[in-house]
């Protein structure tokens, strides 16, 4: 008995180790990329990139169900090349993640402006029929897609918003360059650096013991109820956080946020809904 729990304990503390192991090499290689612009520039050569168009994903059906294609660099240089696109489109894309085997991930949108190429931005009715997919709205896809996915382009989604809209240094009003991974933006006039921020949201299940308090938008999708959510405010603690918005009725879709899983209870006697119909369109 003694000698079999031995062993289950040694391949227990072998795998966790494994795990760690992978986990940490990828991290530090994560790190290396994001620091050093030649080294990110040559893992594009062996990398792999997910497609957007004006910050949403490319998504192709098979079958029953919705995977996410990647592509090489050459698959993508010639489809560039294909719609008359400057190569030096790639430039803008972003690093969001890698595999064990150290397989760069990025994520390009071939709609918004580009900063490192005059070449107008591609039409997506073009780009679907040539890819044979469509660019679907990001809170859409997620119901979707695999867990793996669903996160891989919800980070992309955020960094090439974040680079899109940030552009311009605040201080000095001039063009800001992105590094080669798109992990931070520098003012080459002042050399004030610029990181990607994260905003904590709260999303809350309110409830009295055996019930729970769902809302949905008129914009949600036929059926889809929700918990609410909402950013917190400068100085707001998370429970402060979580009483107003659940006063305010919000439901934000995260966009480089971090979103903080929180639980009300009702005191008896004060379920009563009252709602705020500019934000809901039903409560129960």
């Amino acid at each position: 008995m003694s000698l079999h729990c031995g062993i289950a304990c040694r391949r227990k503390s072998f795998w966790c180790s494994r795990l760690l192991s992978t986990y940490v090499t990828k991290a530090r290689y994560m790190f290396e990329l994001k620091e050093d612009d030649d080294a990110c520039k040559k893992a594009q050569r062996t990398g792999a990139f997910y497609l957007f168009h004006s910050l949403a994903p490319l998504v192709q059906k098979s079958e029953h169900q919705y995977v996410v294609p990647r592509y090489s660099l050459v698959e993508l240089e010639r489809l560039l090349e294909k719609f008359g696109q400057d190569t030096q489109k790639i430039e803008d894309s972003v690093l969001i993640g890698c595999s064990g085997q150290q397989e760069a991930w990025f994520a390009l949108d071939l709609g918004l402006k580009s900063s490192s190429s005059t070449s107008a931005s591609l039409q997506k009715p073009e780009m679907e029929t040539e890819l044979k997919g469509s660019f679907t709205e990001l809170r859409k896809a997620l119901f979707h897609l695999s867990v793996k996915d669903a996160t891989l382009l919800s980070t992309a989604q955020a960094l090439l918003h974040w680079h899109d809209a940030h552009q311009f240094c605040s201080r000095s009003g001039q063009p800001t360059k992105k590094n080669m991974a798109g992990s931070k933006r520098v003012c080459p006039s002042n050399k004030i650096i610029y990181y990607p921020q994260m905003a904590p949201v709260v999303i809350t299940l309110v409830s009295d013991g055996p019930r729970c308090l769902l809302v949905r938008q008129s914009s949600f999708p036929k059926g889809m109820y929700s918990a609410l959510a909402g950013f917190c405010d400068i100085g707001e603690s998370l429970e402060e956080a979580v009483r107003r918005e659940v006063a305010e009725e919000h439901w934000p879709f995260p966009n480089s946020s971090l979103m903080i899983a929180c639980h009300a209870t009702v005191k008896p006697g004060q379920t009563e809904i009252q709602m705020n119909l500019r934000e809901l369109e039903a409560a129960a």
